[in-house]
């Protein structure tokens, strides 16, 4: 059986602006040709012909995978609560740190340079239409990622993300943030891998509104910094694996 084919993209740098645009972008053309072939109606004689003019009448969705890097932004889902965000407006502005309300669930995060960023464009209808395996298949790609490096990843119950030590008290610590969005199955948003991060923007804000969590960076607990692109190969490789897809 072919594997389901998804187009990778490494974006680069980006501003959070225009790699939200262009992921909704990509979603509203999926859900385009989900109408189309929805309210297709056959007659008879479509249906005699359906197997022979299939890539006449049906635009199937595609897959897409992107990377990318962002300048220093805040970003608040829809469920999150702006309380976790220690900062005002003067003091945001003389950081130079930009601030959106976004449209993803979770709480607020910080995203930045040596972030790997990953947005999965993908329609679950084409894997398993159950959000709870979508977010603990993410989690997997990052925790088979941090195993290479000899990095123990784990789940913390009841919170989304990957985290390290999540069962020590005191020492739990978060790599990955994790927040989605969904419309009739297709995906957008995604995780936020903290490779060489600056940690020190995390202590403006409460991430992902958890109260006495730390925040940590694969560099931190290799005590030097990780190869970017080395990191990058080594997510796409357990995206594909994970989620038995094919990148091109």
């Amino acid at each position: 059986m072919n594997k389901q084919q998804v187009k990778f993209q490494d974006l680069g740098q980006r501003d959070y602006k225009s790699a939200w645009d262009y992921q909704e972008s990509l979603l509203q053309e999926n859900l385009k040709r989900k109408s189309v072939i929805g309210n297709l109606q056959l007659t008879a004689n479509d249906v005699q012909n359906r197997n022979d003019q299939t890539e006449n009448w049906q635009l199937p969705t595609e897959h897409f995978l992107l990377f990318v890097e962002h300048p220093p932004v805040y970003t608040l889902g829809k469920s999150g609560h702006i309380e976790n965000f220690l900062l005002n407006e003067e003091m945001r502005t003389k950081k130079g740190v930009e601030f959106f309300r976004t449209n993803r669930g979770g709480d607020i995060t910080f995203h930045g340079p040596q972030q790997i960023v990953g947005y999965p464009i993908l329609d679950l209808e084409k894997f398993e239409t159950d959000i709870g395996k979508y977010l603990r298949k993410l989690e997997e790609v990052i925790i088979q990622t941090l195993l290479e490096y000899g990095i123990k990843g784990d789940r913390s119950p009841g919170e989304t993300g990957v985290w390290i030590d999540p069962e020590i008290k005191g020492k739990e610590r978060k790599v990955c943030a994790i927040g989605v969005r969904t419309s009739r199955w297709i995906t957008m948003h995604g995780f936020a891998f903290n490779v060489n991060t600056d940690l020190n923007y995390f202590n403006f804000i409460i991430p992902c509104g958890i109260n006495n969590k730390q925040v940590t960076s694969l560099e931190k607990e290799l005590g030097f910094k990780a190869d970017m692109e080395e990191v990058k190969e080594k997510v796409k490789r357990n995206f594909e694996k994970i989620f038995d897809v094919e990148l091109w």
